[in-house]
């Protein structure tokens, strides 16, 4: 019997200490991590007047208080948004009214932008305390722009070096409805968005996030989304909910519009139905290949129970957000948001300069021409690419190098006097940063 109790003694022993060094690791593992919350939202006519959606049915004023009640709920870090009014000041007043409202100006807000000559644009805000922006390119279509969002995430007090960990994130709006020709421009618009991706050669940590409109994953469009081509950057589905979305309760979790079933002024009715607002990810962030990595099981359709198939988000009662929350939601507009956790692993952030891949140097400041002067590790094709300071693209140029150290020579003759930022990057997505001026 003694002997029985000393070995059990002993293996629970053992076995705590198993336990402890457990705890001792993850806690390691979740100190060199960083936590971002990404939500994206359909914020339906925000401060845009329609003759079925007037103001007096839709006041900008209630909107930002339903807002403001879910930001507080979700805490994001990156929110992007459709359906903003094509006025810079409507995206600036969520940002002053909703987002910074009492959370300390944390955020900040990227460029307006409507090549397509909408009534309807696009939005990014972003935790500034956690993300710094680096570029942003603007892509017209027959519908509405694509925006394409950069940006990194680097240690206190270090600069953006060659392997800076970028990411990018897309908002999208396709065209709405369920007719043939609603179907073929949903099509071209993600052909356009997919055609520029292969043309710069995108890889790496890119999300894209938006309203769809899209009832089915056999529709063109998506499957552009998720099957583009073998070797080429595609999306995919976090929670792998591929199917018939539309009116289909084996997918309630996941549908995000309509949070009305009753017709009314602006809202859409029908009740919640249609998973029309996703977030899609790169191979890069769902594998964890390049410092992103997403957290499984952190997917979320925010007012989402399962339980509401049909029905308004706010009938009899919603237990998946507080009662605030869930009335806001209901108040603010058709669709619902949906939000997902991406994890940054701060250990492999800054690598020590011996095992950097590319380099260059100049003279700054610059005149008519920049000279560099590029060190490669071995021969390879580098991208060459110089922004201004809110990340507007200027020069693009690929060219072949040798091994070892190469001078170039690049007009700047034809850049305004200011601050601008080079970017060389190599064939494996190595990049270096630096900042020069243009006297």
């Amino acid at each position: 019997m003694y002997k029985q109790f000393l070995i059990e003694t002993l293996f629970y022993a053992k076995l705590k200490q198993v336990l402890l060094f457990l705890f001792f690791i993850q806690t390691i593992i979740l100190k060199s991590q960083d936590t971002l919350c990404i939500m994206h939202y359909n914020l339906m006519y925000y401060d845009q007047a329609t003759t079925f959606c007037p103001s007096v049915s839709n006041q900008t004023k209630n909107k930002n208080a339903f807002l403001r009640t879910i930001i507080n709920h979700v805490k994001p870090d990156v929110l992007s948004v459709n359906e903003v009014s094509a006025d810079s000041l409507s995206h600036q007043q969520i940002l002053d009214s909703c987002m910074n409202y009492s959370n300390n100006a944390k955020y900040k807000r990227c460029y307006f932008s409507n090549l397509s000559n909408s009534d309807l644009t696009n939005e990014l805000y972003y935790n500034a305390s956690k993300l710094t922006f680096f570029s942003q390119t603007n892509i017209p279509t027959n519908v509405r722009d694509i925006n394409i969002y950069t940006f990194y995430k680097i240690l206190p007090q270090k600069l953006v070096t060659f392997d800076t960990s970028f990411i990018s994130f897309i908002v999208i709006h396709l065209k709405a409805g369920n007719s043939n020709s609603d179907i073929t421009l949903r099509a071209e618009q993600t052909g356009i968005l997919m055609n520029y991706l292969d043309s710069v050669k995108a890889k790496g940590n890119y999300v894209l996030m938006g309203d769809l409109n899209v009832y089915s994953s056999n529709e063109p469009c998506y499957q552009q989304l998720i099957n583009y081509s073998p070797g080429k950057l595609i999306f995919n589905d976090p929670i792998q909910k591929q199917g018939e979305w539309n009116n289909n309760s084996d997918f309630s979790l996941y549908h995000t519009q309509s949070t009305h079933n009753a017709q009314s002024s602006c809202f859409s009715s029908g009740g919640l139905d249609d998973r029309f607002d996703q977030i899609l990810l790169s191979d890069y962030i769902l594998n964890g290949t390049e410092n992103y990595s997403y957290i499984p099981e952190s997917y979320n359709t925010i007012g989402q129970d399962g339980l509401h198939f049909d029905m308004p988000v706010n009938f009899d009662i919603n237990a998946s957000a507080p009662e605030n929350v869930i009335d806001a939601l209901y108040g603010m507009s058709d669709h619902l948001p949906v939000s997902l956790k991406i994890a940054f692993n701060k250990n492999h952030q800054i690598s020590p300069p011996i095992t950097q891949k590319i380099n260059m140097y100049f003279s700054n400041p610059v005149k008519d021409f920049i000279n560099l002067t590029i060190c490669s590790p071995s021969q390879d094709i580098l991208t060459i690419e110089i922004f201004n300071i809110i990340g507007q693209q200027h020069i693009i140029k690929e060219m072949e190098v040798p091994k070892g150290t190469v001078k170039i020579e690049l007009s700047t003759g034809l850049l305004k006097k200011g601050i601008y930022l080079i970017k060389i990057t190599d064939s494996r997505q190595n990049s270096i940063v630096k900042k020069f001026i243009k006297g």
